[in-house]
């Protein structure tokens, strides 16, 4: 670098410098620095059309591969039918009251706990198709419980 030149003008000069200098002639067909074409043969004289890939790595492995027949997929099984819980059974206002176990000194607090683990175990989304319309009757029952329990705490 120069006195009193920037780095990027010295860059410049650089260039300008080695456009200069007289390459030797080189064939069109090669880049510079490359020590063979593109369009080389294999080995054996073979072009690189009849040459797969494939075959390369078949050569390399020693031993031909012996192609098996895939095994006949078993056939599925019929899931069995879903068993209904004990609990969905127990569809009468007297027996969904006996679970919540709702007594005249239950708090707010303790009602809305009995609330959600009861809609854990019999929410209709978490039960077997054929079993939705008890869990769903067994809800409805227990949010009508519930929600008289609460009026009468707010009175």
């Amino acid at each position: 670098m120069l006195l009193r030149q920037s780095l990027f003008q010295s860059v410049l000069d650089r260039l300008d410098s080695e456009e200069d200098v007289p390459e030797k002639e080189e064939s069109a067909h090669r880049i510079h620095g490359l020590n063979v074409s593109f369009a080389a043969t294999v080995l054996g004289g073979e072009t690189p059309e009849a040459h797969r890939a494939g075959d390369a790595y078949l050569d390399n492995l020693g031993d031909p591969i012996i192609q098996l027949e895939p095994e006949p997929e078993p056939a599925p099984k019929e899931p069995e039918p879903p068993v209904m819980p004990e609990h969905l059974a127990r569809i009468s206002r007297e027996e969904v009251a006996a679970e919540l176990a709702i007594a005249s000194d239950t708090t707010l607090h303790s009602l809305h706990e009995k609330r959600r683990s009861f809609a854990k175990a019999n929410h209709p989304d978490s039960v077997a198709a054929p079993f939705r319309e008890q869990a769903t009757t067994r809800m409805t029952l227990a949010n009508q419980l519930i929600d008289e329990a609460i009026r009468r705490l707010s009175r």
